[in-house]
């Protein structure tokens, strides 16, 4: 059987690669990192710089030139197909209290879209103040408290859509 990898250079550039392909590849490794490639009687320097295996991301220098590489298998695809995503987090809807405090300042309204780390508010615990920064881009749905609110731990805070 076939393996069929989608490998995406420097955010770039993508294309199939096929398992057979790597079979006409002629590497001689010289250190731990370092290999010596022959592709249709060329040669090439090639040095992987890092790699992390898991997600199936790699840098890597090819006759001093450095490019960025990430593959992906069928599974992969497949995954990426259905809206799953590798390695994404869980989406956070709700902003609560982390503790119980006072309101000092609310930056948003609702309806308003926000981008990741846009600041949502200011939330005093403690005599120190706690800036609440947004944990993804989304439109504020309702905000929960007002400014000068005193809120309980777990209180809710700001929703989104």
């Amino acid at each position: 059987m076939n393996i069929n990898y989608k490998v995406l250079v420097n955010n770039s550039n993508s294309f199939e690669l096929a398992e057979s392909d790597l079979e006409k590849f002629d590497s001689i490794g010289i250190k731990e990192s370092k290999l010596h490639v022959l592709k249709n009687h060329k040669p090439f320097k090639v040095e992987i710089l890092s790699s992390n295996f898991l997600a199936k991301k790699y840098a890597v220098k090819v006759n001093n030139n450095t490019y960025e590489i990430a593959i992906e298998d069928a599974l992969d695809i497949l995954i990426k197909s259905i809206g799953i995503e590798r390695g994404r987090n869980k989406v956070i809807n709700a902003i609560k209290a982390p503790m119980p405090g006072l309101i000092l300042e609310i930056s948003v309204e609702v309806g308003q879209s926000v981008k990741e780390n846009d600041s949502l508010l200011i939330l005093e615990a403690m005599k120190m103040e706690n800036s609440f920064l947004s944990p993804r881009d989304g439109v504020i749905k309702s905000i929960a408290v007002q400014k000068g609110n005193a809120v309980d731990k777990g209180q809710l805070l700001i929703e989104f859509e």
